[in-house]
């Protein structure tokens, strides 16, 4: 096995349709597009094995519940004899508008509870796909709001981002991060102008200049006067 590649979620019908399941989905588009083989319970996790272009690929969806990730992700990983940096892992990210997709290796878990699980278990050096799902604006608010299906009106651009996300999978696995990145803008950029164009207003008509009046006769002012007198 060349990669593992974790998405991360909760487990179970309840949270099949949270903000914080986009990991989740994203890997069952992956596997559904991708011909991968059927889910199995491996590594106290979900698992399916295929191919993503020439690269030998382990999908894992953990079922331990998010804030314990990190105890099925360092199962796998050692027992597929592979380093963190064979560690790709797709999670929600609330510091991304809807729609958004970063790609990074390293740094810090921002306070998500399923990265701070795999850093517990394997340290920071795997890489991340970082799946915006926007930020509620209130810091109070943040558990309800990932724990909350999304909203009919992101159907759009959640299937758009997964597309692409399918789209690029085989150049993600292939570490190819900016030909990842593109297939996933040429799934989203098409639906951020998808609006119909306004009609541009027609530029404004210069207004004719007046015809210079000719001066009028003696008997046209004559005639004129009678008019106003008589």
């Amino acid at each position: 096995m060349d990669k593992l590649i974790v998405g991360l979620g909760n487990p179970g019908a309840k949270y099949a349709g949270n903000r914080h399941n986009i990991g989740f989905m994203a890997l069952e588009r992956i596997a559904a597009d991708h011909g991968f083989g059927p889910w199995k319970a491996r590594f106290q996790a979900q698992a399916t094995e295929g191919r993503l272009g020439d690269t030998r690929v382990m999908l894992l969806k953990p079922q331990t519940f998010m804030n314990l990730s990190g105890q099925s992700v360092g199962e796998a990983m050692r027992y597929l004899k592979l380093t963190p940096a064979d560690v790709i892992v797709l999670h929600d990210e609330l510091d991304l508008a809807p729609g958004k997709c970063r790609v990074k290796r390293g740094g810090g878990h921002a306070g998500h509870n399923g990265l701070r699980s795999i850093h517990q278990h394997i340290g920071a050096d795997y890489g991340r796909v970082r799946l915006g799902i926007g930020h509620p604006g209130d810091k109070d608010r943040v558990s309800g709001y990932v724990l909350s299906d999304f909203a009919k009106a992101d159907a759009d651009w959640l299937d758009d981002l997964l597309r692409g996300i399918s789209d690029g999978a085989a150049a993600l696995a292939a570490g190819d991060e900016a030909r990842f990145q593109n297939a996933v803008a040429a799934r989203i950029a098409p639906a951020r102008n998808s609006g119909a164009e306004r009609p541009a207003k027609p530029a404004p008509q210069p207004t004719p200049p007046a015809e210079p009046q000719q001066p009028q006769s003696l008997a046209d002012r004559l005639k004129s006067l009678t008019d106003r007198f008589w």
